[in-house]
């Protein structure tokens, strides 16, 4: 079987939600899988972030999909994610990208994000819970590029002990200043003269190859 470009991704996404689907299988089967989540009980998820009884919908730009999300400075970035997800990765399609949820069921702890509105998942069937080495290089630089540029307030799954590449999430508390701040730098681009922010961005430029790389190795 030839796969290449899109139809390779899709064969990989879809390669790797049969191989976690398989290994629960292999584990015990439903039985076990529930055994393999917990109810979240905290007020707060693992971020520190309210958990909600209910989150606003919100159109991300270009893509005809929509998220639903906590209000405010996190809304403003988790958007500006799928957006250039959708603009430099592969489009977005109905069902690609999940936010709040009021399922307390996780089966890392860092699932609990989704209860507050503080983190989404892009294609979570694509890239469930410990599959990794999903995405092709080129799509690494821009994902590295998006991280670089928030500045650490967004945090990837994919670098996560237990993985899960389909998960972006805020990482400072409510009202914290850097989470401000790049929230106040994203908007000045939404409204800017459409040539900054998403859309717009060429992560293979050099200079930003470069910083790209110099946070990863702060970060790591």
């Amino acid at each position: 079987m030839n796969l290449t470009g899109l139809s390779r991704r899709r064969f990989l996404g879809a390669s790797s939600a049969a191989a976690a689907a398989a290994t629960l299988v292999d584990l015990g089967g439903a039985g076990h899988a529930s055994a393999g989540t917990r109810t979240w009980k905290s007020p707060k998820s693992k971020n520190g972030w309210p958990i909600l009884d209910g989150a606003t919908s919100f159109s991300i730009e270009g893509s005809g999909q929509k998220v639903s999300l906590i209000e405010g400075d996190a809304a403003t970035i988790l958007l500006h994610v799928a957006r250039r997800f959708h603009y430099e990765v592969d489009s977005l399609r109905t069902g690609d990208v999940r936010g709040w949820t009021s399922d307390r069921k996780v089966t890392e702890a860092y699932e609990s994000n989704y209860l507050s509105g503080s983190a989404i998942a892009i294609r979570p069937v694509w890239y469930p819970v410990g599959a990794k080495g999903n995405f092709y290089p080129n799509e690494l630089v821009v994902i590295r590029d998006i991280l670089a540029e928030l500045d650490g307030v967004v945090a990837w799954g994919g670098d996560f002990t237990r993985p899960k590449e389909s998960h972006f999430e805020i990482t400072p508390k409510p009202g914290h200043p850097r989470l401000k701040g790049v929230a106040r730098k994203i908007r000045g681009w939404n409204i800017g003269p459409g040539d900054e922010g998403a859309g717009a961005i060429d992560a293979f430029d050099p200079r930003r190859r470069s910083a790209s790389r110099a946070f990863e190795r702060r970060a790591s």
